[in-house]
Order: C-alpha cells, then sequence, then structure tokens
C-alpha cells in the first residue's frame, strides 16, 4: 500500500526488478514476466553490480529498497557502481522516491518530526559503534527528536540498551518513545 504512484509506474514498466528478497516479496503483483534478481541480507554489492550489468545490457531494470532508496536503501551504492563506467556507456539512473520509515512512522505516532530532528542508524556494519554512539550523544544533547533506524539485531542486542543511557543524560525519564515495526 505504500508504494508512490510512480513507483508503481516504474515497476510495471520495467523488465527486471532486482532487490533484497524480503522486499521483493511483498510485491509479488509487479513481478509476473519479469526478470527477477533477489538475493539475500549482505548481499548488497552483489545484487546492485548485476542491475547495472543488467542495465549496461540495454535493460529497463528497478532497482527496489526499503521504503525511500536514498534513505537506508541502494541508491548511493547504484549510483557509486555506475561511475566506474566511462560516460559514454555509463546507464542513466533515476531515483524515485518513497515513502521512508521514518516518515511512516511519524505519521503513525502522530506529529513527531514537526521540528528538527535527527535519523541514526544503530547498524553498525558500515558505521563504527564509537561513531554511531557518538551521532546519538550529539543529538541527544543538541534536544533533536532521534528516530533509529535498525535498533537491534540477532547479532547486536545490546547497542540500544547503551543508546538509551546516552540520552537518558539529556532527557526526562518521562520523554516520551514511540516504537514501531
Amino acid at each position: 500500500d505504500g508504494v508512490t504512484p510512480q513507483g508503481r509506474e516504474v515497476l510495471e514498466e520495467s523488465q527486471v526488478i532486482a532487490g533484497y528478497r524480503t522486499y521483493l516479496d511483498l510485491i509479488p503483483e509487479y513481478l509476473d514476466g519479469k526478470e527477477v534478481i533477489g538475493t539475500g541480507m549482505m548481499q548488497e554489492v552483489e545484487r546492485c553490480q548485476i542491475a547495472v550489468e543488467k542495465a549496461l545490457a540495454g535493460k529497463n531494470i528497478a532497482v527496489i529498497s526499503s521504503g525511500d532508496p536514498g534513505i537506508y536503501g541502494m541508491a548511493g551504492l547504484v549510483l557509486e557502481l555506475t561511475m566506474k563506467y566511462d560516460t559514454a556507456i555509463r546507464p542513466q539512473v533515476t531515483i524515485i522516491p518513497g515513502i521512508s520509515a521514518v516518515g511512516a512512522s511519524a505519521a503513525i505516532l502522530g506529529a513527531p518530526l514537526m521540528h528538527d530532528f535527527a535519523v541514526i542508524s544503530l547498524s553498525d556494519l558500515l558505521t563504527p559503534w564509537d561513531v554511531i554512539l557518538k551521532r546519538v550523544e550529539m543529538a541527544a544533547a543538541g534536544d533533536f527528536v532521534i528516530a533509529i533506524y535498525n535498533p537491534k539485531s540477532k547479532r547486536r542486542t545490546s547497542q540500544i540498551r547503551e543508546v538509551r543511557e546516552v540520552v537518558m543524560k539529556y532527557r526526562a525519564a518521562s520523554t516520551p518513545v514511540g516504537i514501531v515495526h
């Protein structure tokens, strides 16, 4: 239901659709008759490289991502991979904005992002944990509303408690918290 009209149009017109298998499972109605490139978690680079190669071969391809491809999504990676090619053959990339998890969550919770806010991912796969913790500290000290992506995983379970301790240095225990899945 959260696919934008522009996103629907692109999915319908694409010959190839690439994405994380879990996300592909959410859009079966767009996959019929298409070549589908589905990979698992931690295979983002391979998935996007295959997509770029299909585009170089002249295919009209859509790389689906999370709610918005530019917010913890695949847009940056796809652009980075295409930049390796000479401009004469480089595939054109059009990024279609989507509905981000932070925007969708804010709508569910009311209007918590009506003023300045920070969005921080607790995933330390690409960013060292000490850098993430410093960002949390600065956002809390600056009195920002903080939206947290990837609060925990099977491997990463204690970080959310560390974040809570940092934030509590700057906020009252009565500060509202919303959790959206």
